[in-house]
């Protein structure tokens, strides 16, 4: 090959992968955005001989109110019926979008809930480097603008759900004690968990921890204490995978094998069961996902004797 065809050979090369990665930026934009989906797992959590519970765990929405496609999304999910609701934070990325929330959360409100803030529920959006998430090149926009978190904790109690954060809860639920205990933000160091630490209290049938960023000194507490199953979300499931590999990144500290979905949590020979939920939005200074479809999760927790 001549000088001239190999340069030609890596124009064309060149020009080919920048294509690609045009197609696969819109893709993630216009379509897997959007591409809303329900997870179904069952987790055998529960006492033996106990009828299952269903609990519909939401998280990341991001909520702009550009997102209607989202809101009506989120709103069908009420015809789910869960006995529970979790939410594990990061509801809004704009001050002006409490209410596309509350008509998101509509009627879901008739069920019982709970729920934690995450980072995004107190400060506004800032420009991202995407890099920054694998360590190369500064973070951007350092500074954020604040949000109306109390206006929207009081939204959100006002209608009946239950703020957990630095508290411990129990619920009745379909015949059961359901205790509840939750952190604020893992992510911006404000979780203290001795304020909530301890085995469940006497007489409870199935414990939950509930946080937004599932760091591993939170998941190592909870579980020292026994409690049965955790809940976090926070890491978008790693919002832009690679195809059969997987996420890259978490943006916490817990392994990207578990960045999503349910696992194993062990900790000084104790088990709990973690859910880590890739959320149903984006940050709006990077709207896109790739190969990581946003997603709300229904676990539906049986008796631990069931297979």
């Amino acid at each position: 090959m001549t000088p001239s065809g190999h340069a030609v050979t890596v124009r064309s090369l060149a020009k080919g992968v920048a294509l690609a990665s045009l197609a696969c930026l819109a893709y993630g934009i216009v379509v897997e955005r959007d591409a809303f989906v329900l997870r179904r797992v069952t987790v055998p959590v529960l006492k033996a001989g106990q009828a299952p519970l269903r609990v519909l765990h939401l998280s990341d929405l991001h909520l702009t109110n550009d997102r209607t496609r989202l809101v009506r999304w989120v709103d069908g999910l009420a015809a789910l019926r869960p006995d529970l609701v979790v939410n594990t934070g990061d509801n809004i990325g704009s001050a002006k979008a409490i209410g596309s929330l509350l008509k998101a959360y509509g009627r879901l409100f008739d069920t019982p809930g709970v729920f934690v803030f995450g980072s995004n529920d107190l400060y506004g959006p800032r420009p991202v480097n995407p890099l920054s998430y694998l360590g190369v090149g500064p973070t951007l926009g350092k500074t954020r603008s604040t949000l109306p978190s109390d206006e929207l904790r009081d939204a959100l109690t006002g209608h009946g759900w239950l703020d957990v954060e630095h508290v411990r809860t129990t619920l009745r639920l379909d015949g059961r004690n359901v205790e509840v205990r939750g952190t604020p933000d893992g992510h911006l160091d404000l979780d203290d968990y001795s304020r909530i630490a301890g085995p469940p209290a006497p007489g409870t049938d199935v414990s939950l921890l509930v946080t937004h960023a599932p760091y591993r000194r939170l998941l190592d507490a909870a579980t020292r204490d026994s409690v049965d199953l955790l809940f976090a979300g926070h890491t978008h499931g790693g919002q832009v995978c690679v195809p059969w590999y997987g996420a890259l990144t978490t943006n916490c500290d817990l392994e990207t094998d578990r960045v999503k979905g349910l696992s194993r949590h062990d900790y000084q020979g104790r088990s709990s069961w973690l859910h880590v939920s890739a959320g149903l939005g984006t940050a709006p200074t990077a709207p896109f996902r790739f190969a990581c479809r946003p997603e709300a999760t229904l676990l539906t927790l049986v008796d631990r004797d069931v297979s």
